[in-house]
């Protein structure tokens, strides 16, 4: 890897762990936390592609096993990985992947193919493995864990909004698109 892939790496890893710092919305009758790290997620897939998008994930799961309270609320360490919460956060860097190396084939970028990729790949991919493992942990069955999570979709939807409309934006500029080969998968 290249001193700017690192940084790149360095800095959406970073960014996550900034958007930790917003405090998580907590709701009575579900334990896992409404964020703003799902926005992350799909900036830095759709920003630094598969390879490096998937990477700056890993980082910043790396940095909360070790114990660094980076995920909203101040949490870390290696337990959380073992909440209601857990398969969530561990499909950051295949979520991350997918929408990196989808988009980079993509010529052009326009922003309905951004925000329909978002919506249908990146959500979806958080929730297929948020939701079975929640209900496992939980000890709930999957319907009803899909019930709990359907609350979290119109957030999900106004953070892939935000980040399809960034992603589109920023590919405009130089530093995010004249890489194309590191950015591929």
């Amino acid at each position: 890897m290249r001193a700017k892939e690192i940084t790149f790496v360095a800095l959406f890893a970073s960014i996550m762990g900034a958007l930790g710092l917003v405090p998580p919305l907590m709701l009575s009758f579900t334990p896992v936390p409404i964020t703003l790290q799902t926005l992350g997620v799909l900036l830095s897939g759709g920003l630094l592609g598969g390879r490096l998008g998937a990477w700056s994930q890993m980082v910043f799961l790396l940095l909360v096993a070790v114990g660094i309270p980076l995920l909203s609320g101040g949490r870390g360490g290696f337990g959380v990985f073992f909440g209601p919460s857990g398969g969530y956060i561990l499909s950051y860097p295949i979520t991350a992947f997918l929408i990196g190396y989808v988009l980079h084939k993509i010529p052009r970028l326009r922003l309905w193919h951004v925000l329909a990729f978002n919506l249908t790949v990146g959500i979806f991919v958080i929730y297929l493995f948020g939701i079975p493992f929640q209900a496992m942990i939980m000890n709930i069955s999957i319907s009803h864990a899909i019930q709990l999570s359907l609350v979290y979709l119109p957030g999900d939807v106004i953070k892939a909004i935000i980040a399809s409309f960034l992603v589109v934006k920023l590919h405009k500029y130089p530093i995010f698109n004249n890489a194309k080969a590191a950015r591929a998968g």
